[in-house]
C-alpha cells in the first residue's frame, strides 16, 4: 500500500531516488574509467560533477529538513540516509581523483574488480529508493537488498586484503602510497553501502506492517 503523502513529504523520497540514480551513475562511470583507461582527465572531470550533483541532492535534503516539522520517516533516518548516499559519490570521486593526480598508468585488477562491486551495489540499491513509501510487502523487498549489501560489501574486504598484501611484495613504496589511497576510497564506498544497508534494515523494522 502507497502512503497518502502530501507533496511536501513526497519529496523526500523523490530526493532519495535522485540520489540513488546518481549513485549508479557516478558508480558506471567510475567502471568505465577502470575498464576503459583513456581520456582519463575527462571522465575524472564527468565524475566530479556527478560528484556535485550528489552534494546539491543532500544540500536539498537538509533544508527540507530544518524546515519541515512533520516528514514521511524519522528525520534522522532520512537526514543519515542521504549523507550516506552522498558519502558513496564523494569515495568514488577521491578514487577517480588519486587515479588522475597520482598520474597511475593503468589500473589493477583489483581496482577493476571493486569498481565493479560498487556497481553491482548501486544497481542493487537503487530500487530501494522506491521501495521506501510503501508499507507491508513491497518495503519488505528492501530486506533480500540489504543482505545482498552486506554479501558484496565482504566480498570487497577480501579483495582489498589481497591488493593490499600485494602491494607490499610487488610495488616500490611510492607505489603502495599510492595505490593504498585509492584502495581505501574503493573499499570506502562499499562500507559506506553496509551502512546504508543497516540504515535501510532500521527503516523496515520501524515502518513494516
Amino acid at each position: 500500500m502507497k502512503l497518502p503523502f502530501s507533496h511536501r513529504e513526497d519529496i523526500y523520497f523523490s530526493l532519495l531516488r535522485q540520489s540513488g540514480r546518481n549513485i549508479s551513475a557516478t558508480a558506471s562511470a567510475l567502471v568505465d574509467l577502470m575498464e576503459n583507461y583513456q581520456n582519463v582527465p575527462d571522465k575524472v572531470a564527468a565524475i566530479r560533477d556527478l560528484e556535485h550533483v550528489g552534494d546539491e541532492i543532500i544540500r536539498t535534503i537538509m533544508n527540507h529538513l530544518h524546515n519541515t516539522f512533520v516528514t514521511p520517516i524519522d528525520k534522522e533516518d532520512i537526514a543519515l540516509l542521504g549523507q550516506r548516499m552522498d558519502d558513496v559519490v564523494d569515495s568514488i570521486e577521491e578514487a577517480a581523483l588519486h587515479m588522475l593526480e597520482y598520474r597511475i598508468e593503468q589500473p589493477t585488477s583489483y581496482a577493476i574488480e571493486l569498481a565493479r562491486i560498487i556497481l553491482r551495489c548501486s544497481r542493487a540499491l537503487e530500487p530501494c529508493m522506491g521501495f521506501l513509501q510503501y508499507r507491508g510487502a513491497k518495503l519488505e523487498e528492501i530486506i533480500p537488498v540489504k543482505d545482498e549489501l552486506n554479501l558484496l560489501e565482504q566480498e570487497a574486504d577480501l579483495i582489498t586484503s589481497r591488493a593490499m598484501a600485494e602491494l607490499f611484495e610487488d610495488y616500490d613504496a611510492m607505489d603502495i602510497i599510492k595505490w593504498k589511497d585509492v584502495y581505501d576510497q574503493l573499499e570506502g564506498a562499499t562500507d559506506r553501502f553496509e551502512d546504508i544497508a543497516s540504515i535501510l534494515d532500521g527503516i523496515v523494522i520501524k515502518y513494516i506492517q
